[in-house]
């Protein structure tokens, strides 16, 4: 039997061509959608240009035929774009004069019919009301894993002492058929003896090899940074492998991922030249309450944005002054340093360039991708985040753009990630992200 799938109007601000991706069933979008989406259209953010693509999108169907009849897509399935739909029950306990009741009003009234409704949505109240009507209703666009379940990109796994030898010796370490099952590559592993916890090597699965080789030495560090942990020790080696042409780095609070990725960046692009320049960016997503138009030129309004990457610059510059040997402001001026907000990148093709973007679970899956599809010739994207701090009200914790290149890049032989669990910042901040 086939579904009807209910949109409410945040699916379609988040993913404009999501009425395409269910299969062949039929769509149904209420009048009362496409009236909250037109309030949208002149903004210029990223909810302005959805709601623009989604008008061009169902502009396009239009000359296919009626959408209120129903128009067929590619997929097989139909769509359909009506005035708003009543339930005959009068006692209905719910005010229609509300818009997202007008919703549920027309997923109630297609149910009575006899369709097998699913209202979809992102608001969880909405969801919740639709429930006590006996509306099945359900998010749009979650993995299937959760938080804890996410690729961690690193294990630690258990051989025998000669084979720990082994690979002390000969610097590789050869992985039969049945230990490559389930392995990614540039997946990190902690070699461990059995019995002997003690006892261990650190290295990475090489795909094309087939077997675990060494971490990339820092015997020297980095612009005056060093790792810490084992964790940062696999960040680090992802960061600085030419192989690798997309980092996720996830962790909470004070892990270090931010610092890191721009320390990697300052050493490839300024220091071995490997790449024309370091781009940083972020989006500009607040935190609370939003502060509301800020003064001054255009640096003036974005300067709280990029401080805390400014901070971290501060910090490396500080403590590697012999090797600097200049000011990061000197860097910017002389356009081998930049730092900009990710509004900026719509667009652009970026070639030979080490792109960090901070922040990168308050993108969604359809922003990763269009920062992700800027990447020319020669390019490194470094994507770092915590999934559990998201400012946008659209997104949870596994569905986001971090979450979303995680998984769905695992795979790939050009791709790297690793997971911080450790917090270097200060006591202090580690008691935070642990208690509070």
């Amino acid at each position: 039997m086939k579904k009807t799938f209910v949109l409410d109007t945040n699916i379609l601000l988040f993913d404009p061509s999501a009425f395409r991706k269910f299969g062949k069933n039929t769509v149904f979008i209420p009048l009362i959608v496409i009236e909250e989406i037109d309030r949208f259209k002149k903004d210029q953010n990223e909810n302005g240009r959805n709601a623009r693509n989604f008008s061009r999108f169902i502009d396009d169907l239009r000359t296919q035929g009626s959408l209120a009849e129903g128009v067929v897509l590619e997929s097989g399935g139909t769509l359909i774009i009506s005035v708003d739909l009543f339930v005959d029950n009068k006692a209905l306990p719910i005010d229609v004069t509300l818009n997202d009741n007008l919703i549920l009003s027309s997923a109630l009234a297609l149910k009575q019919k006899g369709d097998d409704v699913f209202l979809v949505t992102k608001d969880i109240n909405l969801r919740l009301k639709a429930d006590m009507l006996g509306i099945k209703a359900e998010d749009y666009g979650q993995v299937d894993v959760t938080l804890e379940e996410l690729y961690a990109g690193q294990r630690v796994h258990e051989i025998s002492g000669e084979r720990l030898k082994e690979y002390e010796a000969n610097r590789f370490l050869a992985f039969d058929e049945e230990e490559q099952m389930g392995v990614f590559p540039n997946e990190y592993f902690i070699l461990q003896e059995f019995h002997n916890p003690r006892r261990r090597l650190l290295g990475r699965y090489h795909g094309g090899k087939k077997g675990i080789v060494p971490l990339i030495s820092l015997r020297e560090g980095i612009w005056g940074i060093y790792p810490k942990n084992i964790e940062q020790q696999f960040a680090l080696d992802a960061l600085l492998n030419d192989e690798v042409a997309l980092v996720s780095l996830v962790g909470k609070a004070g892990t270090g991922k931010t610092l890191l990725a721009i320390a990697a960046g300052l050493e490839k692009a300024i220091v071995q030249g490997k790449y024309s320049r370091l781009l940083v960016s972020r989006p500009i997503q607040p935190m609370g309450r939003d502060l509301g138009f800020l003064p001054g030129d255009v640096n003036e309004k974005l300067a709280p944005w990029m401080q805390p990457i400014f901070d971290n610059m501060d910090f490396l510059f500080n403590q590697n002054r012999k090797q600097a040997g200049t000011s990061y402001e000197e860097l910017i001026n002389q356009g081998m340093l930049h730092v900009e907000p990710l509004t900026y990148i719509r667009g652009r093709s970026i070639p030979g360039q080490y792109l960090i973007v901070d922040e990168a679970q308050n993108l969604s899956p359809h922003e990763v991708k269009t920062i992700v599809t800027r990447a020319g010739e020669g390019t490194k994207i470094v994507l770092t985040g915590d999934p559990q701090q998201i400012d946008s009200p659209y997104l949870d914790e596994t569905n986001n753009g971090l979450a979303y290149v995680v998984e769905r890049l695992k795979t790939e032989e050009i791709i790297a990630h690793t997971t911080l669990k450790v917090g270097e910042r200060s006591p202090l901040s580690e008691v935070a992200s642990k208690l509070l």
